[in-house]
């Protein structure tokens, strides 16, 4: 099993942005079949330290997590990501 996770920092920190986008990470359930497991989270202390929402994916293997990389729902939320992102940190590992 490898877990996934992306945490997002939003130019624009509101509230409402920090919505939007959990919103659009979750339009990808059960859009894209390698994707087992989708969570997100939105940032309750909003340090500075902090990133503004989390989410965490569960995929069968790493070709499945790359499968997902490249699906066209996928690609269509990195878009927007890009557009509301200011900074993305990540770590896969394998359970």
């Amino acid at each position: 099993m490898i877990t996934h996770i992306v945490c997002f920092k939003l130019k624009e920190r509101s509230t409402e942005n920090a919505s939007k986008t959990r919103d659009v990470l979750m339009s990808m359930e059960g859009k894209i079949q390698q994707l087992l497991h989708l969570e997100v989270g939105i940032d309750v202390l909003h340090l500075e330290r902090s990133y503004d929402v989390v989410l965490i994916c569960k995929f069968n293997s790493l070709d499945d997590l790359e499968a997902y990389q490249i699906h066209p729902v996928h690609q269509d939320i990195v878009k927007y990501i890009k557009s509301v992102g200011e900074a993305t940190v990540s770590v896969d590992f394998e359970t």
